[in-house]
């Protein structure tokens, strides 16, 4: 069924899970996810960067939505790391229901008023909003990886007068991980115990983008104890597309999608099959 970001974290964070926010890039990708999601029974964001909207235009979103409504799990069609209110504007009007606001290389106060103005527009018309606080690093250009080069830890005490002021339905919290791959020499660690800092003082479901790389035992512990929605684009996307080369070779003569992308799909699904666990979704979709 589609549904809103919020009516999925509400229950994620009433029952310590994070729900995979899977980014997709093709409609391949999309039916390989929603599948396996369907086979594990796990509440699923699909997560689509502006770059990737543009990759995939209006009316694959569409087909999405209507995909969507007939799934057995409840789905939210997310637009991840909206920069301008009006990407907002364009997200309402394409059928998400859900979207991210990102100000965080925004000044505080700037954050603040325009994520309170996509707050102000998206409750109208019953559609959730992400903001984010703190910077996540990132280590090249593609699409979700773009922003500071370093982690600037979100502030729990800014955290409780950005959620005050803004409405949002969920938080996305910078704690210690990269977008894209991690740079050489740079060890991934989680600050968990500032996690349970800031998860205590705003309450609201919270959100780790960058999820690909840190250690598994530190991304299971984090879903256990505060984070309820996890993005992952580089690890499913590294998956489909190596499997694709391999594929491929240098063999001319394959050339159908038909005959090229079922492997990729399943692997890419044995990674996110490994994630849905991870996170603690597998059978959640039956609280819903």
């Amino acid at each position: 069924m589609l549904t809103t970001g919020k009516t999925i974290l509400d229950v994620a964070n009433e029952n310590s899970f994070a729900v995979p926010a899977f980014n997709i890039s093709d409609w391949a990708m999309f039916q390989g996810i929603v599948d396996i999601s369907e086979e594990k029974n796990a509440p699923l964001f699909v997560a689509i960067h502006p770059d990737e909207v543009k990759h995939i235009g209006r009316e694959l979103i569409t087909a999405i939505a209507e995909r969507a409504h007939t799934a057995s799990i409840p789905i939210a069609i997310h637009w991840d790391h909206g920069a301008t209110y009006e990407q907002m504007l364009e997200a309402f009007q394409f059928g998400f229901t859900s979207v991210m606001i990102d100000g965080s290389l925004k000044e505080f106060e700037d954050n603040i008023a325009i994520s309170k103005r996509v707050v102000d527009s998206a409750h109208v018309l019953g559609i959730s909003v992400e903001g984010e606080l703190g910077t996540i690093g990132a280590n090249d250009s593609y699409a979700e990886a773009e922003g500071s080069t370093t982690i600037v830890y979100t502030d729990p005490g800014d955290a409780v007068t950005f959620v005050e002021r803004t409405g949002v339905d969920s938080l996305a919290v910078a704690i210690g991980t990269y977008h894209g791959f991690f740079p050489k020499g740079v060890t991934p660690e989680l600050k968990l115990d500032l996690l349970k800092e800031i998860k205590s003082a705003v309450g609201i479901p919270l959100v780790l983008h960058g999820g690909s790389n840190n250690p598994d035992d530190e991304i299971a512990e984090a879903s256990r104890i505060g984070i309820n929605k996890i993005n992952i684009s580089t690890d499913i996307k590294v998956a489909y597309h190596n499997k694709m080369r391999e594929v491929l070779g240098t063999d001319e003569k394959v050339r159908e999608p038909n005959a090229i992308q079922p492997a990729c799909i399943d692997a890419m699904k044995v990674v996110a099959a490994q994630k849905i666990d991870l996170f603690g979704a597998t059978g959640k979709g039956s609280l819903y």
